[in-house]
C-alpha cells in the first residue's frame, strides 16, 4: 500500500544520535552565517578594486542576506519532494562554487550576482541541515543535538568582523571567498558518507500560491529592515515593511484553508513551538543588536581603535564557549521555564549595565560584563533551540523547522535595524558633543526593556514544558521474574 502524501511526509525512522553530522551541519552553518556579515570590513577594500563608492558595495550584503531570507520557505518543500541528503549536498557544492565566482569577480555586478547564487546555497544547507540531525535525533538526545547546531548562531556574529579584518589586511579581501572552498569541500565529502539517504515524496505538490505570497512577504520584510538601517530618511522602508506584512498575512490566510499548504500551520498550536515565536523571537531581536552596538559603542563613543574595539567584543565569545559545557546540565536541572527566565533577565541586566559603561570604566571589569553577557546569550540560545521542538510530532518536523529558519532570519535582520533606528533616535535627544556615546546607552537601555517582554513571555510557559526533551522519561524497568515455585522442594536451613 502506497504512503498517503503529506505536507512533511518522511521516514520517521531514528538512527540515534550522531554528532559527526552534528558537527558537520554545524560547520555547513558556520560559512552561511559568516558570509552573511564578513564584508563590512572589506567594503572599503573592494570598493578601492572596483571603482565605486563604499555605500554601493552594500548592496552585496543585501542581495545574500536577501536571497537567504526568500530561499528559506522553499526548501523544505525540496528537502521532502528530492530527498533531504540531495538537497543538503547540493546546497554545499553551489554555496562552494559561488563562493569561488566571488573570488574570481572583477566588478561589482559580478560580485553581486555571485552572492546572490551564494546567497541560494545558504538558504538550503541551514533549514535542510537542520532537518537531517532533528529526524535522526531521538527527543532524549535533542537537547545535545542542538547544542551543535547552536553554536554557529553564537560565534559567526562575534567573529566576522575579526576574521574579515584579518584576512583583508594581511592577505586581500578575496581570501574572505576562498577560504571556503578546502571547507566546502570537505563538508560536501562528508555530507556523501555521513547524510542518511532518505527518498523524497514524488507526489509532494508545491503550493504555488503560498510560496508566492511568504517570498513576497519574506523578501518585503528583510528589504524594508535593510533600508530601515541604512536609509532612514526614505518612505521606502516603511511602505516595503507594511507591504510585506500584507502578502505574510495573505499568506496565512491562504495556507490555513489550502489542501496541500507550503507550511503546516498547526505547529503554531504547540505552546513550546510558540515560544520560539514569541518570546524567542524577541529574543533573537535584541541579542542580535549586540555585535553590532558593541563595536559602534567602542569607536564613535569611545573613540577606540577597531582592533580595540574587536579584542574587547571577543570577550562575548569566550562567554559563549565558556559556558556551553554546562548549558545542557542547566536545562536538564531546572527546565526550560526557569532557564529561559534566568537567560532572559539576566540578558536585560547586562544590557542595561553596557549602558553605563564609559571609557574610564576598568578593562577587567567590562572583560567580566561582557563575558556573563555572551554566556546569558549562549543560554537562551540553546534552550530555545531545544524547546521549540521538543512537543512537535513527526509529521510536522519539516513545517517547524522551515518556519523556524524563516523568522530567525526575520529577527537577526530585526535586531540590527532596530539597534540603528535606536541610535539615530537617541542622537536626536542626546547631545553627542557632551558625550558621543549617549545615543548608544539609550539604544542599550531600550534594548533592556524590550528583553523584559521575552522574560514575561518566558513566565507564562506551563512549569514542566518541553519536559520530554529537558527530562526524558527513564528506560522503563525490566519486569520482575516470576517466584520460583517452592511446592514439592525441601525449605533451605
Amino acid at each position: 500500500m502506497a504512503a498517503p502524501s503529506n505536507p512533511d511526509h518522511h521516514d520517521d525512522a531514528r538512527t540515534g544520535w550522531n554528532p559527526r553530522l552534528a558537527l558537520l551541519v554545524a560547520a555547513a552553518f558556520f560559512m552561511e552565517f559568516l558570509d552573511g556579515t564578513v564584508l563590512t570590513t572589506a567594503i572599503p577594500s573592494i570598493s578601492a578594486d572596483f571603482a565605486v563608492p563604499a555605500a554601493n558595495v552594500n548592496i552585496t550584503m543585501t542581495a545574500y542576506l536577501l536571497t537567504v531570507a526568500i530561499g528559506i520557505p522553499l526548501s523544505g518543500w525540496l528537502a521532502e519532494r528530492f530527498g533531504a541528503r540531495r538537497i543538503f549536498c547540493t546546497a554545499i557544492a553551489l554555496f562552494t562554487l559561488s563562493s569561488l565566482a566571488c573570488a574570481l569577480s572583477q566588478d561589482l555586478a559580478t560580485l553581486t550576482m555571485s552572492r546572490i547564487a551564494q546567497g541560494t546555497g545558504g538558504a538550503m544547507m541551514v533549514p535542510v541541515g537542520t532537518l537531517v540531525v532533528l529526524r535522526g535525533t531521538p527527543k532524549s538526545d535533542l537537547l545535545r543535538a542542538t547544542a551543535f547546531l547552536v553554536w554557529p548562531g553564537l560565534l559567526a556574529p562575534v567573529l566576522a568582523p575579526l576574521v574579515g579584518g584579518a584576512l583583508t589586511t594581511y592577505l586581500s579581501w578575496h581570501w574572505i571567498f576562498l577560504v571556503n572552498l578546502p571547507l566546502g569541500v570537505a563538508a560536501f565529502a562528508a555530507s556523501l558518507r555521513l547524510v542518511p539517504t532518505v527518498p523524497g515524496d514524488p507526489g509532494r505538490r508545491l503550493d504555488w500560491p503560498g510560496m508566492l505570497l511568504t517570498t513576497v512577504g519574506v523578501g518585503a520584510l528583510v528589504t524594508g529592515l535593510e533600508l530601515a538601517s541604512s536609509h532612514p530618511g526614505l518612505p521606502w522602508a516603511g511602505i516595503s515593511a507594511a507591504a510585506g506584512a500584507a502578502a505574510l498575512t495573505g499568506a496565512v490566510l491562504w495556507m490555513r484553508r489550502a489542501p496541500h499548504p507550503l507550511f503546516n500551520l498547526q505547529v503554531f498550536r504547540t505552546r513550546t513551538f510558540r515560544a520560539m515565536a514569541t518570546g524567542g523571537f524577541v529574543y533573537r531581536v535584541t541579542i542580535s543588536s549586540v555585535p553590532f552596538l558593541l563595536p559602534l559603542m567602542f569607536q564613535a563613543g569611545f573613540g577606540w581603535s577597531p582592533l580595540h574595539a574587536g579584542a574587547l567584543v571577543a570577550a562575548v565569545f569566550i562567554g559563549n564557549i565558556g559556558i556551553k559545557p554546562a548549558t545542557t546540565p542547566l536545562i536538564r536541572k531546572f527546565g526550560f521555564k526557569a532557564v529561559l527566565v534566568f537567560a532572559s533577565l539576566a540578558s536585560a541586566v547586562t544590557f542595561a549595565l553596557c549602558a553605563f559603561l564609559t571609557p574610564e570604566t576598568p578593562a577587567a571589569l567590562m572583560a567580566v560584563l561582557l563575558v556573563c553577557s555572551g554566556a546569558f546569550r549562549s543560554i537562551g540560545f540553546s534552550a530555545y533551540a531545544s524547546v521549540q521542538y521538543a512537543d512537535i510530532p513527526p509529521a510536522q518536523l519539516t513545517s517547524a523547522n522551515t518556519v523556524s529558519a524563516t523568522l530567525v532570519q526575520l529577527g537577526t535582520g530585526s535586531g540590527i535595524a532596530i539597534a540603528a533606528l535606536l541610535i539615530r533616535t537617541f542622537e536626536g535627544l542626546t547631545s553627542a558633543a557632551q558625550d558621543p556615546a549617549g545615543p548608544f546607552r539609550g539604544a542599550f537601555l531600550a534594548m533592556a526593556v524590550l528583553m523584559l517582554a521575552s522574560t514575561v513571555d518566558s513566565i507564562l510557559l506551563p512549569r514542566h514544558a518541553g519536559a520530554a526533551v529537558s527530562r526524558p522519561a527513564p528506560a522503563p524497568a525490566a519486569a520482575p521474574l516470576p517466584p520460583r515455585p517452592t511446592e514439592g522442594r525441601a525449605p533451605r536451613r
